[in-house]
């Protein structure tokens, strides 16, 4: 079962237990989640979903070659940085989740009242639950109780908790579930990019709108979460074959290129997200074929006309915009002398690169 309770600090009772449908919390337990949950939660923002059922290919493709833009302007690139970063200020307002004397992440909103101890007011888990795999259990039976109506998107992916990228694996949680109880998750995003009589070109992918997140909007070529146990390179090469069927020959040839990072805050879901960059040039005759059905199409867009898009709409994934932002500056498109370099440089790691 699952209660809660205040004494020096919020603890968490999570031991196994197969919930009854409907499930009902004991009374003690119903006031944080409650609070935790009592929004409407959303995957995404009304006005980027509105977006993506109005607008078509030629939208993109006559937006991208307006000659209004100027590319010295940065104004387009901060708006979309400011999004991934919304309320970043109230990350005061969370109370810390405490694994094995290790804050691994934020939990709900403060409550009112003091707690003493070296981390003050917290949340952490039941002593009893000792294994990696106890942890995972317990957890996952209370994501599975709360359901797709509170945490949508539900997909049975398991990320890692960690106090940091490497460290020891504290438990697992369902990836959709992150967000809404603090987790940093991390994700891998490629540039596919080629490269004709001396210009570039990307490859932008449509996101299928049967999806549960963002459906419909534009997206990079392959991009994905870091599910547990697999590393960078080898979800990469998954993730190629899978979204765009890039051969194995090919994709290994990915290179790293960095990371982005950024906080969002909306209601009570904490999205704290570290992405691992990777750019990779691709054959002038590749042509991407989706292969799981998350993406509808693809279209091949020459780099400018891209970043003209990036300024001037809300079509892409709000997080693939950055990316191709930190694209953008690497690959010289963006330059020292434009008004704002080195602050939008800065904001593209707002978050905590560990």
């Amino acid at each position: 079962m699952l209660t809660m309770a205040c004494s020096s600090h919020f603890l968490l009772n999570a031991t196994r237990y197969s919930y009854p449908s409907p499930c009902k919390f004991p009374s003690s337990s119903q006031n944080i989640f409650q609070r935790l949950l009592a929004h409407s939660l959303h995957c995404y923002s009304s006005d980027h979903t509105q977006t993506a059922k109005s607008f078509t290919w030629d939208d993109v493709l006559r937006i991208s070659q307006s000659e209004n833009s100027s590319s010295s302007n940065l104004q387009g690139y901060f708006e979309k940085v400011r999004y991934c970063n919304r309320n970043i200020e109230k990350q005061r307002e969370f109370i810390p989740f405490v694994v094995e004397d290790k804050i691994v992440y934020t939990s709900s909103p403060k409550m009112a009242g003091s707690c003493n101890g070296p981390f003050g007011c917290h949340v952490t888990l039941q002593p009893t639950l000792e294994t990696p795999e106890d942890k995972t259990s317990a957890i996952g039976n209370v994501i599975r109780c709360l359901g797709d109506e509170v945490i949508p998107g539900l997909r049975n992916e398991l990320y890692p908790v960690t106090s940091s990228f490497g460290t020891r694996v504290f438990f697992s949680l369902e990836r959709a579930a992150a967000p809404y109880f603090g987790i940093k998750a991390y994700g891998v995003h490629m540039n596919g990019y080629v490269e004709r009589d001396g210009q570039q070109f990307l490859w932008v992918g449509r996101r299928s709108r049967m999806k549960p997140t963002f459906p419909g909007m534009l997206d990079h070529l392959v991009a994905g979460g870091l599910p547990h146990g697999v590393s960078c390179g080898e979800n990469l090469i998954k993730e190629c074959e899978e979204e765009a069927g890039v051969p194995k020959s090919i994709s290994k040839e990915a290179k790293p290129v960095g990371a982005i990072s950024y906080v969002d805050i909306d209601g009570h879901r904490f999205k704290r997200d570290v992405l691992f960059c990777y750019d990779l040039k691709l054959p002038e005759d590749f042509k991407p074929i989706n292969q799981d059905g998350e993406v509808e199409d693809f279209k091949l867009i020459p780099v400018p006309h891209v970043a003209n898009v990036i300024r001037m709409t809300q079509f892409f994934k709000p997080n693939c915009s950055i990316v191709i932002i930190d694209f953008l500056f690497r690959h010289g498109y963006i330059r020292p002398e434009d008004a704002g370099y080195l602050k939008l440089l800065q904001s593209l790691r707002s978050g905590d690169c560990s």
